[in-house]
């Protein structure tokens, strides 16, 4: 006989999964019966909300989702921050879970792990939570599961399994079939009416999101034939390349690109909510729109959120910008100023690139090194110094090679596991690209035990930690709104002493030389490294060069 559980491995076998992250436990035995005779290969984290992480970089950089088996009752309460953070990116991602058996949900008994209604817990988090009550159903709540990964926007799905429906027969199931579904194609009249405003439009500009991030090509070829400049959301990064002449970076919160932007008579928003965390991280408001606004979005209520659009279009972003670059061809373009273009993305660059305070250079100079030893690396970022750095001074020459938890939810310790699944989802997709995991000595604190997870997984990543002794981001933030800064000066420990008795190599840096020696060692290396950087030793060492 075969089980609801060991049908369930077979069936993800048939969607394609590759990775399972998760911590066995006595209620999600029966997820594994089946496992070690699958193709699936599992990964243990050392916690739950690791797991979710590990999920998250995996989907991230393979491009399929991230599965996850969790027990019930505090697995589920664990991997709710990871799933957050994924629901806040439209990361895909699988959570199955066990429940309390069909005849004790929501009894209130006492059970082992027992929670009043589970799928309650989660229901914010996931696109949707769903109770499996029968062995029957199992391919139809996968279907639909896959459905939202595949067709719409990608978010977190939770499926709770009872107990007793883990242990029926499902033999009857065994020849179920995947569902591929299509993603939806541009409305022709909503294609022509856009293209017809792009074209007549003197200052056309893009604003690109991470729902666009496949669209790459498609979107440079719109961007060149428009003569449009292009700002993109950290998520974005890499669309265009980092030397691309109508690159204006991911600076839409500072004014000198704000000006731009109020300047455009046309604006086309594709694949990006027009949020906070990419358009306004000072907090300071007045992000403005003043053009005519058009919106691409695969998700229709996200078409009318934060801005309210001229013309908007549910579609998928690749095939839309494929379709008005075609339409285009059709339209007789208006003639450009001549400080538009080119030349205005220009002088943004280089005002930008003179206007950067000493921290700031310091920490560019951090990631430019990384950037010119390992020029294949991904980077995984945390909430920390350097990443909010990079998020406004970096840009990379490709897709999924920087993201990070400063934006959407933004939760501390994600780098660490999310880096762990971007190195595994990296060599799944056949990339094998080096990954680093750029993260501060607080937000490290949070999952520093995952870094026996790396070893156990012999994931070769590179941890670089930059130490300031504490949440110095914070604390500037609680001196600049006169609050005595509480809670903030915490104790670090020896984090090289801690990473060697987990057994990664590691060792401390404080110069240009010595860090790249430290990360061509790491590259050669076939388990994780942990390189930590003072910030005041790195900051002096660079005013005395």
């Amino acid at each position: 006989m075969a089980t609801c559980g060991e049908v369930l491995v077979k069936l993800l076998e048939g969607y394609g999964v590759e990775k399972v992250f998760g911590i066995p436990g006595v209620h999600t035995v029966e997820l594994y019966r089946g496992l070690g005779s699958s193709t699936i290969n599992h990964v243990t984290p050392r916690h739950e909300q690791g797991a979710g992480f590990m999920a998250d970089g995996y989907a991230r950089t393979s491009g399929k989702p991230g599965v996850c088996f969790i027990i019930t009752g505090p697995g589920m309460t664990n991997i709710t921050t990871a799933m957050g953070q994924a629901y806040a990116d439209s990361i895909p991602m699988l959570v199955i879970s066990s429940v309390q058996s069909r005849n004790q949900l929501g009894g209130g008994r006492g059970k082992l792990h027992e929670l009043p209604v589970q799928s309650a817990l989660v229901a914010g988090v996931a696109a949707f939570s769903h109770t499996l009550m029968s062995a029957a159903d199992l391919p139809s709540v996968l279907a639909r599961a896959f459905a939202v990964f595949q067709a719409g926007r990608p978010r977190p799905v939770h499926i709770e399994i009872p107990l007793d429906v883990l242990l029926e027969n499902a033999d009857a199931l065994l020849d179920s079939q995947p569902v591929s579904i299509s993603r939806a194609g541009p409305s022709p009249a909503a294609i022509k009416q856009m293209a017809t405003l792009l074209a007549h439009a003197e200052r056309p500009l893009i604003l690109a999101g991470g729902g666009a991030i496949d669209a790459a090509e498609s979107l440079t070829r719109l961007a060149e034939r428009l003569a449009a400049p292009v700002a993109l959301t950290i998520n974005a990064k890499g669309m265009l390349p980092s030397s691309h002449p109508l690159l204006i970076g991911s600076t839409q919160s500072l004014d000198p690109t704000r000006e731009l932007i109020h300047a455009a008579d046309v604006v086309l928003a594709i694949g990006t909510e027009l949020a906070e965390t990419d358009y306004d991280i000072t907090f300071q408001g007045h992000f403005k729109i003043r053009g005519t606004l058009l919106r691409i979005d695969i998700d229709p209520d996200q078409t009318v959120r934060n801005f309210a659009p001229k013309i908007a279009l549910v579609s998928d972003a690749r095939t839309a910008a494929e379709a008005l670059v075609l339409a285009l061809d059709n339209e007789h373009l208006a003639p450009r100023g001549d400080d538009w273009g080119h030349k205005r993305a220009a002088a943004l660059r280089e005002s930008l690139a003179t206007s950067w305070d000493e921290a700031t250079r310091g920490q560019t100079v951090f990631l430019k090194t990384v950037l010119e030893v390992l020029p294949n690396v991904v980077l995984v970022g945390d909430s920390t110094q350097p990443v909010y750095t990079g998020n406004l001074t970096l840009d990379l020459d490709h897709p999924r090679r920087w993201f990070n938890s400063s934006t959407g939810y933004g939760t501390l310790g994600y780098a660490l596991p999310a880096a762990v699944g971007a190195w595994l989802g990296s060599q799944d997709k056949g990339e094998c690209n080096p990954v680093a995991c750029l993260i501060g000595d607080g937000g490290l604190q949070f999952t520093l035990p995952e870094l026996a997870s790396a070893v156990e997984a012999r994931t070769p990543i590179i941890v670089l930690l930059w130490n300031n002794q504490g949440y110095e981001e914070i604390k500037k933030y609680m001196v600049n709104r006169d609050i005595e800064p509480v809670g903030v000066d915490i104790y670090t420990p020896d984090f090289i002493g801690v990473a060697k008795a987990l057994g990664c190599a590691a060792e401390a840096v404080s110069s240009v030389a010595q860090l790249k020696a430290a990360l061509n060692e790491a590259n050669d290396r076939q388990g994780p490294t942990v390189i930590e950087i003072d910030q005041r030793s790195w900051m002096k060492g660079l005013s005395e060069a």
